[in-house]
């Protein structure tokens, strides 16, 4: 990004890779396999290190998790990122296998309620301070801080993730622990933009990690997410970046190589107006997959709902399909529709009201019922 003059953010070592501080803008993706399926993760893990991945994430959420880690680790030199998930306790065992760690604010609730969140971050910091890891504090729009929801008004998503995110930056800072990075996430677009950019207008000496939660398939999560980076990389925010697309296994390298397009575009200044599709009419959100997902039909559920929609084109109606019991309940909330994947059924819900619990095979029929209904009513 020479063309353009970024952010005086400070460095963040991560492994062999460092963001911040003027360096290159690292590419990351994720891992989509099941932790514990060591032949597949390890195989994906692989697939995007010679896709030239800068960082690889892999999610764990229990011990067994972190013994596959333990094996995986040592067949890449790319810098891994571990997902704590909703277990901080594992940072622990998980740091001397890794270059990174992300914990999401709002996941810290959910293991020894009555302790201090501070006692939480300062554990998490100590084991990666001994284990020379950095951290991410990755902030996402369905899963905040409960206690900074009701601070601001019904209609404000943004506020109380920059509370949560500002509020944990202190208390690293307090703690003497500056080697994190910041994300702050949401499934649209204008909202991650709007939420970086205040972000970065307090804390410029913070990097920040960018990406559009679940943006859904191609093409649709290529534009949204192009759209967040154009407007955002261009105005010098942004140190490492994520593209989020719901994809098969085999072709989890695309987000690598779609993100390094982004970025030469930018870099060439060729930018891309936005399509009509985003300023209105259907609006389909899908997460990207990962280790989480209990059943790999989720990805070909996705592709199915964009399949058996598409007559609803037109129609303002947002539907959005996510892969697991982490980020499903919540992050379907703000959409017309709003489907989340079990291991053997899949909840359908009409905002945040649930619908009912449906078979794989019998879900799409119950769904289309919903368009039509939501068509006829508008």
């Amino acid at each position: 990004m020479s063309s353009i003059k970024r952010n005086p953010t400070r460095p963040v070592q991560i492994g062999q890779t460092t963001i911040g501080a003027g360096h290159p803008i690292a590419v990351q993706s994720m891992a989509a396999t099941r932790t514990q399926d060591l032949a597949a993760t390890t195989r994906q893990v692989q697939l995007l290190a010679q896709v030239g991945a800068d960082v690889i994430r892999i999610a764990v959420d229990s011990k067994k998790d972190v013994e596959a880690l333990a094996r995986i680790a040592p067949e890449t030199t790319v810098p891994l990122s571990v997902d704590l998930q909703e277990n901080y306790r594992l940072a622990s065992i998980v740091a001397p296998h890794v270059q990174k760690i992300r914990y999401n604010p709002g996941h810290l609730y959910h293991h020894e309620k009555d302790k201090p969140i501070r006692d939480k971050v300062a554990l998490i910091a100590d084991e990666a301070q001994k284990n020379d890891c950095a951290l991410r504090v990755g902030v996402n729009c369905g899963s905040v801080d409960p206690d900074k929801i009701g601070l601001f008004s019904e209609d404000d998503s943004i506020s109380p993730m920059l509370a949560s995110a500002f509020e944990h930056c202190q208390m690293l800072d307090e703690m003497g622990f500056t080697r994190y990075c910041v994300s702050l996430k949401d499934s649209d677009p204008q909202k991650v933009i709007e939420a970086n950019t205040r972000f970065a207008q307090e804390r410029p000496d913070v990097p920040l990690h960018l990406g559009v939660t679940e943006a859904g398939m191609p093409p649709d999560g290529v534009i949204k997410t192009r759209i967040a980076f154009e407007q955002l990389i261009s105005a010098g925010i942004g140190d490492t970046i994520r593209v989020s697309l719901t994809l098969p296994f085999d072709d989890k390298g695309e987000e690598i190589a779609v993100g390094r397009q982004i970025l030469d575009d930018i870099e060439s200044g060729r930018f891309r107006s936005v399509p009509k599709l985003l300023s209105g009419g259907l609006n389909i959100i899908s997460c990207p997959s990962c280790s989480r997902v209990e059943n790999e039909a989720f990805i070909d559920l996705a592709h199915n709902v964009r399949d058996v929609t598409a007559y609803a084109r037109d129609h303002e109606i947002t539907i959005a399909i996510m892969g697991c019991r982490v980020n499903g309940p919540g992050e379907t909330d703000d959409a017309d529709l709003g489907l989340w994947c079990a291991p053997n059924f899949v909840n359908l819900k009409r905002g945040t009201e649930l619908l009912g619990q449906f078979p794989y095979d019998e879900v799409l029929d119950v769904l289309k019922g919903e368009v039509d209904l939501l068509i006829a009513t508008n």
